[in-house]
């Protein structure tokens, strides 16, 4: 194992530069989905080292479920810094668990009420809610629905209420609560994960900024009504999927509707300093992928060395 088992840990820190360089410089869909990827491998390679730790920690404490063997002054020299890094994996990987349980629990809890607050209203792909605070969201599940107020609809010009549901369509088109869904979790598993959800949710608004707007066909109408919707909804309303629901920074993303069109590349060129900066963080996620199954691998060879079995 060695100092590989380490690494996962920290080359989230290569991610960094990409987290900013990407939602500003690549098309938001392909940041988008370049940032969740990383974010994923990176957050399933660090937890997969805690739990490699873990189990040589577990190796410290009486009446531990390993084999005898592992004992053996010569299988425990095989597995360096396992007084120390190992004991303190268990309760970093109990932390990471119970954090990541509780954002799937709070995502279908709250998915659940809102479907269940929407099951008598009318219309089966949009909800207009007769309410006092403006809101707008799209929920996923089956085709999804759209839910949207009327304190909000009531504010916009019909032109503009379009380009709000373009907006949402495109959210749930595109399944972006995946993408945030799983960029919170990378997050949770691994703190320095935190600028690529950020980025992520500005991306993901941004994908859907840029469908509306090419299905309106003017860029100017959708930075109104986002401008709009913001200052009609200076918080995030309670109904929505908590965190998941977030709208990004808003004079950026109005700023960049305002500007041309983001050409869709697939992939920077790596002559440039995005590009550079992409390259970089696969070549992280690559690197802790590899140092995680190095030392899997490692630990499982030496368990079967020292189990007679």
């Amino acid at each position: 194992m060695g100092v590989f088992v380490f690494l996962p840990l920290v080359l989230p820190l290569s991610a960094w530069p990409v987290a900013r360089l990407a939602e500003n410089r690549l098309h938001p869909r392909t940041a988008t989905r370049l940032l969740t990827a990383v974010a994923v491998v990176m957050a399933v390679c660090s937890t997969l080292c805690l739990a490699l730790l873990m189990v040589v920690g577990t190796a410290q404490l009486p009446g531990n479920p390993l084999p005898d063997g592992w004992s053996d002054p010569e299988v425990r020299a095989a597995v360096p810094h396992d007084e120390v890094a190992g004991r303190a994996a268990i309760p970093a990987l109990a932390a990471v668990t119970a954090a990541c349980a509780r954002t799937l629990w709070r995502h279908r809890r709250v998915t659940r009420r809102a479907r269940r607050a929407l099951a008598g209203v009318p219309g089966p792909t949009v909800a207009v809610l007769p309410d006092s605070t403006p809101y707008a969201y799209a929920l996923p599940g089956g085709r999804g629905r759209i839910v949207a107020s009327t304190a909000l609809l009531a504010g916009l010009a019909p032109a503009e209420r379009r380009a709000l549901f373009a907006h949402e369509r495109a959210h749930l088109t595109a399944r972006h609560h995946r993408h945030l869904l799983a960029a919170h979790l990378a997050a949770r598993a691994n703190p320095f994960l935190r600028p690529l959800r950020t980025a992520v949710v500005y991306t993901a608004e941004r994908w859907a900024d840029e469908e509306a707007a090419r299905a309106v066909g003017d860029r100017r109408t959708v930075a109104r009504a986002i401008g709009k919707a913001a200052l009609l909804s200076p918080r995030t309303p309670a109904p929505t999927l908590a965190a998941l629901a977030a709208t990004g920074p808003v004079p950026r993303r109005v700023a960049a509707l305002l500007a041309p069109a983001p050409a869709a590349r697939t992939w920077p060129s790596a002559f440039t300093a995005v590009g550079l900066a992409a390259w970089g963080a696969a070549a992280g996620a690559l690197a802790s992928a590899m140092s995680s199954a190095n030392s899997a691998v490692t630990l499982v060879l030496i368990l079967r060395a020292a189990t007679p079995l």
